[in-house]
């Protein structure tokens, strides 16, 4: 049975334990119209909570039974009590409380306690910061794990939303989908929600829908869980300097209405409870030091996770990558960010086309594998869209001419597997390229 529907139902069932002191005294005191009142209201009680359980557990179970004869010893009391026949009280106390009792012991004892997580990803390509935990969750027999990606907008320059994108088709084929529009979060109470989107209305670029804002969800869960979708290198928690630069990444609704935070290291963890503090107040240092953990970072898991089969270059990049004699290139992961094309503006495409020039020249020898950030469309037609058409005309042409791979898969790992060696700005992909022990080369926007 649902954790949660079971402690509901427990807590029903202690409620009317409680009321039958008052059937007493109501009935030793001559006050039936109170006793019939509150007999009436226990077995409306009690079939409430034998309704659930016939719907969780199925019909036929024990504990109903004993909710049934304790309605059976409520309906013959409220029938003698209508037609002026004495009850003593003595004995009334404990034929209600034998049933009732047998019913709260089966349902704590026997019914086993399950539970239900849900996941909630809104990019495919930021999947990877659950997958591991949905893995690990959805192989535990006593507990159901559930994938609902969650569509999100893009904006407009004055904060208007557009585009609305629902990447449920994007992620990898062994992961069972469900449809949003379908599972009632009020209903069905998850026990757990993970989430790795922190912005709720606060991303200049994207918004989820509103429905589903870290705000709300609080709400139809027992334990809101946020996971950053991003890995960053480890920091010094006593240099002012770094910890007020990274405040913007942290200092945002999902951290403010999870009710747990799992951060990557203790350095994290202790930057995320400094910034938090501040930002509401000295008194609540306990409260974030409570909630925000350490824990691993399921990118980073993936990544060491990585098989032989993982390293195998896909079938439709192999006329790229493998020369005609058969002898394999090497394959550069070339990485462009939102951060460094927002800070570089034109100075950056400049950039971008001597580097693909540079690598047409050289694609006898090596393969190029471009992979933009996910949200580079987004973003550059939300802050930047004076660059988009440039952009977008770059990438055409390289698309076009076919000379190199361009990656907009979800499979970050995959392209993380299959390369020799990094190149391109510095971003949290870094971090998880640096597990590899492979080369890395960050890309000067002024060489």
């Amino acid at each position: 049975m649902r954790k949660f529907f079971k402690t509901r139902c427990l807590d029903a069932l202690n409620v009317l334990m409680d009321a039958h002191t008052e059937i007493v005294n109501s009935i030793d005191s001559e006050r039936y119209e109170d006793a019939l009142d509150l007999l009436e209201q226990c077995q409306q009680g009690a079939i409430s909570v034998g309704t659930t359980v016939d719907k969780l557990e199925g019909e036929g179970t024990e504990e109903v039974a004993y909710l049934e004869s304790y309605c059976e010893v409520i309906y013959k009391v409220f029938e003698d009590l209508q037609n002026g026949v004495g009850v003593n009280t003595k004995q009334l106390i404990k034929r209600l409380y034998k049933p009732l009792n047998q019913a709260i012991n089966g349902i704590t004892n026997h019914l086993p306690t399950h539970r239900e997580v849900v996941f909630m990803p809104y990019c495919a390509s930021m999947w990877d910061s659950l997958e591991p935990v949905y893995k690990e969750m959805d192989a535990d027999p006593n507990v159901t794990a559930i994938v609902m990606p969650v569509p999100y907008y893009d904006k407009n320059p004055d904060g208007s939303v557009k585009e609305m994108h629902y990447e449920y088709d994007r992620f990898p084929k062994d992961i069972p989908i469900t449809d949003f529009s379908k599972y009632n979060l009020a209903e069905r109470h998850p026990d757990a929600i993970y989430i790795h989107n922190p912005y709720d209305e606060a991303n200049y670029v994207t918004s989820i829908l509103p429905d589903f804002y870290s705000e709300k969800l609080k709400d139809y869960t027992d334990e809101l869980v946020y996971i950053p979708y991003f890995i960053l290198g480890d920091i010094d928690p006593s240099n002012e300097e770094a910890v007020e630069n990274v405040a913007h990444y942290i200092a945002l609704p999902g951290v403010v209405n999870a009710h747990r935070v799992i951060v990557q290291s203790e350095n994290w963890r202790k930057v995320y409870i400094e910034v938090m503090t501040r930002f509401a107040g000295a008194n609540t240092r306990p409260y974030w030091e409570s909630k925000i953990v350490v824990g691993v970072s399921p990118k980073l898991k993936r990544v060491a996770e990585m098989t032989e089969a993982d390293r195998e270059v896909p079938e439709e990049w192999k006329k790229v990558v493998y020369k005609p004699d058969g002898s394999r290139k090497k394959i550069i992961f070339y990485n462009t960010g939102v951060s460094a094309m927002i800070n570089a503006n034109e100075d950056m495409l400049d950039k971008i086309e001597r580097v693909l020039e540079t690598f047409k020249e050289n694609s006898d020898d090596v393969a190029l594998l471009w992979r933009p950030h996910p949200l580079m469309e987004s973003t550059l037609t939300a802050m930047r869209p004076g660059l988009w058409e440039r952009y977008s005309r770059i990438v055409q042409d390289y698309r076009k001419e076919a000379w190199g791979i361009y990656d907009d898969s979800p499979e970050l790992d995959r392209a993380i597997a299959v390369s020799d060696a990094y190149y391109g700005d510095m971003s949290s992909v870094v971090w998880l390229y640096k597990e590899t022990g492979k080369p890395i080369m960050i890309q000067n926007v002024e060489v």
